[in-house]
């Protein structure tokens, strides 16, 4: 990395999982607003290219919503994102491939909705967060334990299952900051292993 990356997990969390809630509800303006803060806040796109870089998600976001979609087109806008995503943050990962990795989560949540087994999923979100952070299997693995049980919270309130949908939200966003807690620690452990003082 360029420079130390860092993020505060309580704010990521609260963008991304109002940012969740705002997809489902198929509310996209709110959705925009709530990633501009996301992206200034987890990769330090200032304003006003994190208006560009979270019009990008925003037209992936609306893009993979329908079930026929054009993959092309949604892995493309993710493409787009991860390129200001690196140039701000300071991380040293592949656009093109952590498109293909958020594409492949996508996928795969909506595909396992409703099954008990989430290996396939954990591990998406393993590769997904390795490549983003420059980490290793081992050390993305927790994280990715934690974002499956968010989505698994947000499948809960989609399905129409939740008998307290109030509740899961907050569950579901004190679970997203477990998972980037997760992170912080693991880069933080990283720069300590490299830079011992």
């Amino acid at each position: 990395m360029k420079r130390d990356f860092d993020f505060d997990p309580v704010r990521v969390a609260y963008f991304e999982a109002n940012g969740w809630r705002a997809y489902y509800d198929r509310k996209w303006l709110r959705l925009l607003r709530l990633i501009i803060g996301l992206c200034q806040e987890q990769f330090r796109i200032p304003f006003p290219v994190s208006l560009v870089a979270a019009y990008y998600v925003t037209r992936a976001a609306a893009a993979w919503a329908p079930i026929e979609h054009d993959d092309r087109v949604v892995e493309a806008y993710y493409e787009r994102f991860y390129r200001l995503a690196r140039r701000y943050s300071g991380l040293r990962f592949d656009p093109a491939q952590v498109a293909a990795l958020e594409f492949r989560y996508n996928e795969v949540h909506r595909r396992l909705v409703g099954q008990d087994d989430k290996t396939e999923f954990v591990e998406a979100m393993v590769a997904l967060h390795s490549a983003i952070f420059g980490l290793v299997p081992e050390q993305a693995h927790p994280s990715a334990e934690w974002r499956v049980q968010a989505n698994n919270t947000v499948d809960l309130i989609t399905s129409g299952k939740s008998t307290d949908v109030e509740g899961d939200w907050q569950k579901l966003e004190e679970l997203l900051r477990r998972c980037y807690r997760s992170i912080r620690e693991a880069l933080t452990q990283q720069r300590v292993m490299t830079h011992p003082t």
